[in-house]
């Protein structure tokens, strides 16, 4: 088996689990191209942005991606942090780089759980006079 650089994302419900390898530029993202999965405007280049900002060519490289639950937001978020994670591991000397970018952070905003007598977590029933 080829050595690969693996980097675990995680945002909201959604958890990403990239593979770096040396290839010929595929970016597989749950058995289907990347243009496939992630069809809404500006998400490509979320994704992508770890890999431009160390000016590292994506056309060497082979990167599969198995990401599970959340929605597209979410699940986006989530595979970006994993492909710099995977990126660090490749090339620690990225580390300063990718941190200063703030690519390195998890993003800890989750939903706020729902509170009683309330119909989410902070709508209050609509208040009746009579």
């Amino acid at each position: 088996m080829e050595n690969y650089y693996e980097g675990i994302g995680r945002r909201k419900e959604s958890t990403a689990r990239v593979r770096i390898m040396s290839g010929s530029g595929k970016f597989v993202v749950n058995e289907k191209s990347i243009e496939n999965y992630f069809t809404r405007l500006g998400d490509m280049e979320t994704i992508l942005t770890p890999l431009k900002i160390v000016g590292e060519n994506q056309s060497n490289l082979d990167i599969t991606v198995n990401v599970n639950g959340g929605g597209v937001t979410g699940q986006t978020s989530a595979v970006q942090l994993g492909v710099a994670r995977a990126l660090l591991k490749m090339n620690p000397d990225y580390k300063a780089i990718l941190r200063k970018e703030s690519l390195l952070t998890r993003d800890a905003r989750i939903k706020e759980r729902k509170k009683p007598g309330l119909k989410r977590a902070r709508k209050a029933p609509t208040y009746t006079k009579r």
